[in-house]
């Protein structure tokens, strides 16, 4: 007679967040579902292809401190999918006459050839990644944790507060109180030139109404396509939600007043509604039901957790709380 089913920690959305939690989870030995509802998964570090070649929309690169991402990034360039790139990129003052590119060094810059959804998917390799919905995650009324009515062992949301929140049933509204960290949107314009006319990696915008960093996506591919992807400002977004491509001839005009630059062969916009997390959070994970793993644990992680919302942030919470969560489960 076969044993009781197997019941699985549910892991929803496959970012590098999401991805780096399964990851943890399976080298402990614990079934692991991971559900997305996205196409392609990558939440954060999302690409898409255009002119036939991909271009980074959201996260424009990584950088390594962590000893536990510092081995990932390695394994990454020791394979080729990504290498070092920059530590120095430029600073231009859109308020004053002239606007002067001043170079400001900072930590190196990781890129990624074949751009950085190419690092989520092969972190996932190992998993299988369903492409489905999930409508809500609540506790029954035995107290079991459930997705979708089904029961878990565990469940991670990976993903913005507002997500989550938007996930929990009423079984869940204590957890839900504590996700209330806002993000803030942001509108990507890539723009394609005829020709490279300018000397930059990447550039922060100070004091423009409508652009806040610039970034050379030839450069950070290291393919030196004349392309660049600028994010608009928050309150810019904000304006222009609903329909991003309108957006458009107001951002060319912008990049082409900061830059002094000509009008690009073709642009597109891409909207990314939660694009970074507002205020601070020094704690790198939310788990809820700790003391009872009978019933299942509840986690939420992501860039929205932890000291510094970044790639590595964001890899780094999903990592810990799946070791967390397999500790607890073991």
């Amino acid at each position: 007679m076969s044993g009781a089913p197997v019941v699985p920690v549910v892991v929803v959305g496959a970012g590098i967040s999401g991805v780096a939690c399964a990851r943890a989870l399976q080298a402990a030995g614990a079934p692991v579902r991971v559900v997305d509802r996205g196409y392609r998964i990558g939440g954060r570090m999302a690409s898409k292809r255009l002119d036939d070649r991909a271009v980074d929309l959201g996260a424009s690169y990584f950088t390594v401190s962590d000893p536990a991402f510092e081995a990932v990034a390695a394994d990454w360039r020791d394979r080729g999918l990504a290498e070092p790139w920059t530590d120095t990129f430029h600073v231009v003052d859109a308020t004053a006459p002239g606007g002067a590119l001043e170079p400001k060094s900072g930590p190196v810059r990781w890129r990624a050839p074949g751009a950085l959804r190419s690092l989520v998917e092969d972190l996932a390799a190992p998993l299988e990644v369903e492409r489905a919905e999930v409508a809500q995650v609540d506790r029954d009324e035995r107290g079991v944790l459930t997705v979708d009515g089904e029961p878990a062992a565990a469940v991670v949301l990976a993903m913005p507060d507002v997500q989550a929140r938007r996930l929990l049933g009423p079984g869940l509204e204590g957890v839900g109180e504590q996700l209330t960290r806002d993000f803030e949107p942001v509108l990507a314009l890539v723009a394609r030139f005829a020709e490279r006319s300018w000397g930059f990696d990447g550039v922060f915008v100070n004091g423009d109404d409508d652009l806040a960093w610039i970034v050379d996506d030839g450069r950070r591919r290291g393919d030196d396509a004349p392309v660049l992807v600028a994010h608009t400002t928050p309150e810019r977004a904000a304006h222009h939600l609903e329909d991003p491509e309108g957006a458009g001839p107001l951002l060319v005009a912008a990049l082409r007043r900061v830059l002094g630059l000509p009008e690009p062969e073709s642009h597109v916009v891409k909207r990314w509604s939660l694009a970074r997390p507002v205020g601070e959070r020094e704690e790198p994970y939310l788990l809820a039901g700790g003391e009872n793993t009978e019933t299942g644990l509840l986690g939420v992680c992501g860039d929205g957790w932890g000291p510094t919302p970044k790639v590595e942030g964001a890899y780094l919470s999903g990592h810990r709380l799946g070791q967390a969560f397999a500790e607890r489960l073991a």
